[in-house]
């Protein structure tokens, strides 16, 4: 099931697990991990996209492997906050791993996680031909890490 709300996202939360980050493109999906305190947000790995039966058991295997408890799926707005065509393809990829993959789905606007991304590897003096490798499970791993941070001020506020 997908969430759109957060805060309903949060609360579909089961405790202690770890959550996979997903930044879902044309052509890759970049894939970001956590932690079991969902404290951090490590990159790990681009999955170079084939055929959504092939993505999707890819997905399933690493969900297995670290006992992954629900997905934080990045959300390409437009700049002015919108929906275009991107968001319908994320949208729909969310409708098709739902019906495989029985966890709570929640949305994060991901506005900008690339262009930080970009900006990090730059900084961090990454070869062009290293960062075109990394670029999409590092920004996934910026979409999760939004999403924990999220959580975690929730978790205080409330």
């Amino acid at each position: 099931m997908s969430q759109d709300d957060f805060a309903d996202f949060a609360a579909a939360l089961p405790p202690m697990c770890a959550l996979v980050g997903l930044d879902f493109g044309e052509k890759t999906i970049g894939i970001a991990v956590s932690d079991r305190m969902r404290g951090v947000a490590t990159p790990l790995e681009t999955i170079r996209r084939k055929k959504f039966t092939l993505d999707a058991a890819r997905l399933q295997e690493i969900i297995a492997d670290r006992d992954i408890g629900a997905i934080v799926l990045g959300l390409p707005r437009n700049m002015d906050g919108s929906e275009g065509p991107r968001c319908q393809s994320t949208r729909a990829f969310a409708r098709n791993l739902s019906r495989i993959i029985d966890l709570p789905i929640g949305y994060w606007d991901e506005r900008l996680s690339t262009v930080a991304a970009e900006r990090a590897l730059l900084e961090a003096d990454t070869s062009r031909k290293r960062r075109s490798e990394v670029i999409d499970h590092v920004a996934a791993s910026y979409i999760l890490q939004g999403a924990l941070d999220r959580l975690r001020h929730m978790r205080s506020d409330g």
